[in-house]
């Protein structure tokens, strides 16, 4: 097997790691909802040494998230275990940081409305969530091409670009701190729990 490539993941991981180095500074263990390929992992814990980075995803994707982690090993990168938003219970770990890429236009809405309510109930008071991805400001989408790509979300079964006041709305208990823009008309949204 190959280890599994997404360009997006390349394209993005820089400006991504430049929020996450000012934002996960006072960190200890960072739980990575929805690891994919596995190399936002690897590249995040390389480069963030003083957290602990924790990889997670549906079982399906287990197999190519080690093939990076066996490829470009850290000692603070741990191997996926599986969460299903709405399968799995949260995880018994407690974590200070959560991080999120591309998760939240792939999930039903009642997945997504979940996550962020146990993400909102099981981080510690100043813990904080990032979450990467393309959103909707006020119902309005931030780009054309984002409408777009909306349509051909919801054309293949999955949920859809997300409102951030439904994100809110659904978070209660976490304060939205900051919308940072990002390439290709996406946004990472920086979470503080109250």
């Amino acid at each position: 097997m190959d280890k599994p490539f997404s360009q997006a993941c390349e394209n993005n991981k820089e400006p991504i790691l430049k929020v996450l180095t000012q934002h996960f500074s006072e960190c200890k263990s960072i739980l990575e909802i929805g690891s994919g390929t596995g190399q936002h992992a690897v590249y995040f814990a390389k480069n963030l040494r003083h957290l602990t980075w924790h990889t997670s995803d549906a079982p399906s994707n287990h197999a190519g998230i080690k093939l990076w982690i066996k490829s470009d090993p850290s000692s603070n990168l741990r191997k996926p275990i599986s969460l299903v938003i709405g399968l799995d219970s949260w995880p018994e770990t407690v974590y200070d940081g959560v991080f999120s890429a591309n998760t939240a236009h792939i999930m039903q809405k009642y997945e997504i409305k979940l996550m962020m309510e146990l993400i909102a109930e099981a981080l510690p008071k100043g813990g904080v969530f990032c979450q990467y991805g393309p959103f909707k400001l006020d119902g309005q989408y931030t780009s054309q091409s984002n409408a777009d790509f909306d349509v051909h979300l919801k054309s293949n079964g999955y949920g859809g670009i997300r409102d951030i006041e439904d994100l809110q709305y659904w978070a209660r208990g976490m304060e939205l701190c900051e919308q940072v823009e990002m390439p290709a008309n996406n946004l990472t949204l920086v979470w503080k729990k109250r």
